[in-house]
C-alpha cells in the first residue's frame, strides 16, 4: 500500500480532496480504491459548471471488474476536469494522488473539509477493513 499524503482529507468511500487554499479543491479516488478496482478502463466525470453535493455520486470509474460511483467529498461548482483520463484512465492506477486526479471544484462550504477523515484516520479505516 502506498503512503497516504498528509495534505489530503478522505471520505470513508475512498475519495480524497486536497484543499488548494484559494477556495478550490482537487478531488480523486484513493490508491486503496484503485487497487481494489483493478485496471481502470473508463472514467465518467462531471461537466465543468456542474454543481456537486457532498456525499452524492458525481462521477463513475469503471474497471474490468466493476463500475463504481465516485462521491463528492465537498459541495461546490466544477471548475476543471482531468481531460487526460478520457484517453488514459489507467493514470489513476499509476498515480492516484497526483496525475490521476478527477476534477477541481470551487468549494461552497469550507466547513465540510473539517468533517472528512485526516490521513491518519483514513489509514486506521483501511487497517480495520483489512481485518
Amino acid at each position: 500500500m502506498s503512503d497516504i499524503p498528509g495534505d489530503l482529507k478522505f471520505l470513508k468511500s475512498h475519495e480524497w480532496v486536497r484543499a488548494e487554499g484559494n477556495g478550490r479543491a482537487v478531488i480523486g479516488i484513493s490508491d486503496h480504491a484503485q487497487g481494489l478496482l483493478g485496471d481502470l478502463v473508463y472514467v465518467e466525470l462531471p461537466n465543468i459548471g456542474d454543481t456537486v453535493e457532498a456525499g452524492n455520486a458525481c462521477a463513475v470509474v469503471e474497471s474490468v471488474k466493476a463500475a463504481s460511483d465516485v462521491y463528492a467529498p465537498v459541495s461546490g461548482k466544477v471548475l476543471e476536469v482531468n481531460e487526460a483520463l478520457a484517453d488514459k484512465p489507467e493514470t489513476i492506477n499509476e498515480d492516484a494522488y497526483g496525475d490521476g486526479w478527477l476534477f477541481v471544484v470551487e468549494v461552497s462550504d469550507a466547513e465540510q473539509l473539517n468533517e472528512l477523515l485526516g490521513p491518519d484516520e483514513y489509514a486506521e479505516l483501511l487497517e480495520s477493513e483489512e481485518h
